[in-house]
This record gives C-alpha cells, structure tokens and sequence, in this order.
C-alpha cells in the first residue's frame, strides 16, 4: 500500500508573498506591453455563431464546443473595433469583459465547504499594506519580472483583469491564496511530469476558483473544467457513481497532459490556453482569418470566440495577482497545516457512511477528501477503486473487515444483486357479460411444482405466439421458454410445444 501525501503542508503564505516582487527575475522576451491587433473587424465577419457551424466537428473531434455560444443567445450588434490608440480599448474601469466561469463562483459558498471550514481562517493580526495606485509602467515591469515562460504582456484589456481580482474579486483571491496550499504542489507535480511550464499551476484559478466540485453552466466540472468527452478521451472517467473529474490528483495529470498536446499542435503557450478554453477548431479558423500566417493570440484575438478572447489575459492576471496580492491590500486567509492521508484499495461497494461511522471520520471531511464519488459510494464490484482516508483512521479500517461493509449494508446501499420473481399467477375468466373478471383460485407454488410434474404438450396452431399459447394454458412466457429452451421469441407453425 502505498502512502500518498493528498495534502501538502500548508506553507507560510505571508512569507512566500512579501517577496515576490522583489526576487523575481527578469524575463527575458519580446516586447511586454502589447496591442491588440490593428483590426476593425466589419461587422457580420466575427459572428461568434460561425465557430460552431460544424457542431460534431467541435465537439467530437475536440471534445469540447465554444462554451460563449447557448442556443438562442444574440450576438454582438456592433463591429469588434481594435487599434493601437490608447482610446481605442474601453477605460480599465469599465466591465464591458466576460468573466471565466471562475470569476463567477460565490466565494461565500466556497467559504462553507469542508477545506476552508476546517482549514482556513482569516488572521486578524495581520493588517492589509496601504494601497498605492499603479501606472501602466509599473503594471509592466512586475509582469516582467515574473518568471515565467509563457508571455506575459500588459495592455489594457489585461489591466481590466487585474482590476477584476484586485477590486470586486479580491475576497476571492484572500480564499485562493489560503487553498492554493492545498492544490499548488498537485498542480505542480502533474505539470513537471509532462513538461508544462509551472506557470499554468494558475489556470484552475480562471476556471474554477479551485473548487473541485466546481461546474459550469455547459457541464464542464472540477478544478480544470473538464467536459466529459474531453476528460474520458484524458483517461478519466465519469458515470454514475464516479466522476474523476473531481479527483484533484488524475484531473490534474489529465490537464497537464491534454496541454501538452495542444502545446505540441500549435507550438505556443498562448494559442494552447485558447484552444484549452473553446477547442483547438476554433483557435484554427480564428488563425485562418487573421491570414493564416501568425502564432500571435494578440493578432487573431478580434476573431476568437467571444470568452476566449479575455481568457489568456485573464490566466496573466491571475498570475500577475497570485503574485502581487500584497500591494493591492489583499491579506490571504491562513491555511493551516493539513492531516496526512494514506490510500487503500477497495474491490467491494462500500458507501462512505459506513467508514465515516466505525471509523470515527467526519463523514463532510470523508466526502471531501474523496470528491469523485458522486453518490457517497464507491464502486468496488465495478472497479477497484482508491479510497482516501486519515492516516489515524486507515489502521481502523483493516482491522474492522468485514464489519465495515455490513455495517447498515441493507440501508445504505439498497441495490439488489439477486431477486425472486412472483411465482403467483392469477387466470383471468371471462364472464357471460363479456367482460373480464379475476379468478378468486389462486396458484400456489407447491401447485405450479406438482402441475409441471405431469407433462403436457400442445401443437402450435398458425398465427400463434409465445404470449398467446401461455394465455391458453394459465401459463407465462417465461415458462414456456424454460420449459422448451427458448432463446428468443419465434416459434414455427404445426410443431409441438410443451405447457407444463
């Protein structure tokens, strides 16, 4: 049994936070304050509606459909108009942007959950740094100094990003820079393992506020946003009982690796964070349209799809806030140190409830360190399947047995594996009016056992079928094929049937 670390130890947010700014190093890249394309898109040519002309192209080839597109929904009236005047691009304070789905997510909510109840608390000794404002040159140069491989320039639609999490979302980020604890060291992990820059650790911030049990309004679910197409073509896997889209450790090995791919498609980071949002079909025709002839997302931004367009600038500003919270004022929720957590095989049903109860676990903290599992079951029969629990609590587990999967068994997990069929059958008998009555003589089973005993046979007549010869003889179907060995429901005219 291998012990797995679910949790990192919790690290001192305040200190890691202070410094940021001052030891990054340098990145070395082009230009970092960018425009957006010089392009007057005229107006019709941008219809978000054509990225989804070929539905099945988009959703099955890619696993996933632009998600700014629901049926019936207008599309803009007005022409895209982008250009290098500083007047060209509304002001930073306005909020004329789409939001991703996790900027979305209600903090309070988040704040209920298990984690944060148990782990996370806002520390009242600290107070927020007085809050300076910042130019467009200075936004420039702490973006520069991340160190980063994936280009992170400022323009202005980045600036109103950064505003977003600096102003209305900054509770969020409190809470995030508090869970990040949680998650970060996974997210890491899984990207080291494909060769992903490290950076992308804070793509889950713009997609779910890293809520594992986060889903959008299109169905895409967990802390990377996974449609289900997408994620079983990534190894993981959904139905009834198991969705591991909300397995922390395999949708984050999935993510890495599905950017990973996209990386290799398109051979820049930026175009593999939009084709990551609305499928790599749409980032094509968007480059199609733009000429054919540039890796740039800043010249084919005016001709992405509607949310995508502010979805790399939102993953800059997450990455820009993630490291500058301090001097916009926003203190982080401290997290405390988390318990260890040890992993057992299970290769029989068992429902949470029953570890939670002879294992003395809380069953809320049960369910959230087993988030996969939709209906608090876990499906042994089906698949042997992981089971996370307390490093206390795992000793428990193997020395109760088998006490703990017939602890409440009946009521707990209802489902039947065998069941008697009803044996009794009652002839119905016409009366003299023509209508039809229910005989009052009942059919035992001994009775049934002693008819069978005297065999009988009858022809079968033209016309006849399995249900018409049963209704003749007080019989079922279902005897009738047991009683003669059929498979299927045809029977053959004149030859000889037996019904009993």
């Amino acid at each position: 049994m291998k012990k797995v670390l679910y949790i990192a130890l919790a690290l001192s947010v305040t200190t890691a936070g202070l410094g940021t700014a001052a030891h990054f190093s340098p990145v070395t890249a082009a230009d970092s304050l960018v425009t957006v394309g010089d392009t007057i898109v005229p107006e019709g040519e941008n219809d978000d509606d054509e990225f989804l002309d070929d539905e099945e192209n988009a959703e099955d080839e890619f696993g996933e459909i632009s998600e700014d597109i629901e049926e019936g929904e207008e599309t803009d009236d007005k022409p895209v108009v982008l250009t290098n005047a500083p007047d060209a691009v509304p002001d930073s304070t306005s909020t004329d942007i789409e939001l991703t789905e996790g900027m979305m997510i209600d903090v309070d909510n988040q704040l209920k959950e298990w984690n944060a109840e148990k782990y996370l608390s806002y520390d009242s000794t600290r107070t927020a740094l007085p809050v300076v404002d910042v130019d467009a040159s200075e936004y420039e140069r702490r973006l520069r100094r991340l160190p980063c491989v994936i280009e992170m320039p400022y323009n202005d639609v980045v600036r109103k990003y950064i505003d977003q999490y600096t102003g209305r979302l900054s509770r969020s980020v409190s809470y995030m820079l508090g869970a990040q604890n949680f998650y970060v060291p996974i997210f890491e992990e899984a990207l080291e393992m494909e060769g992903c820059p490290l950076e992308l650790k804070y793509l889950p911030v713009i997609e779910s506020a890293l809520d594992p049990l986060a889903t959008s309004r299109v169905g895409a679910v967990g802390l990377w946003q996974f449609m289900v197409t997408t994620g079983k073509r990534y190894g993981l896997e959904v139905n009834s009982l198991v969705d591991e889209r909300r397995d922390p450790i395999k949708s984050s090995k999935a993510a890495a690796a599905y950017l990973k791919s996209l990386y290799t498609q398109f051979g820049d980071w930026t175009l593999a964070l939009a084709a990551y949002n609305c499928g790599p079909g749409n980032v094509t025709k968007a480059i199609q349209r733009a000429g054919g002839n540039t890796s740039d997302y800043w010249q084919i931004y005016p001709y992405l799809p509607r949310e995508t367009r502010g979805y790399v600038p939102a993953f800059i500003a997450a990455n820009y806030v993630m490291s500058n919270y301090c001097q916009h004022g926003i203190v982080p929720m401290q997290a405390k140190i988390h318990l260890d957590t040890d992993t057992i095989m299970v290769h029989r049903d068992l429902h949470l409830r029953q570890v939670s109860e002879l294992c003395d676990v809380d069953f809320d903290g049960l369910k959230a360190l087993n988030p996969q599992y939709r209906q608090d079951i876990v499906p042994g029969y089906w698949n042997p399947c992981a089971l996370r629990l307390p490093s206390s609590a795992l000793t428990r587990f193997i020395e109760m047995g088998d006490s703990i999967y017939n602890h409440r068994a009946a009521e707990l997990l209802p489902r039947r594996s065998t069941v008697a069929v009803n044996d009794n059958y009652v002839p119905v008998v016409r009366s003299g009016n023509g209508g039809a009555t229910a005989s009052k003589k009942k059919y035992s089973s001994s009775r049934s056992r002693s008819s069978r005993s005297s065999a009988r046979t009858v022809t079968i007549r033209k016309g006849d079928t399995l249900g018409s010869i049963a209704r003749r003889h007080g019989t079922t179907v279902s005897k009738l094929k047991r009683l003669n060995g059929i498979k299927g429901t045809s029977i053959r005219a004149g030859k000889k049937i037996r019904v009993r």
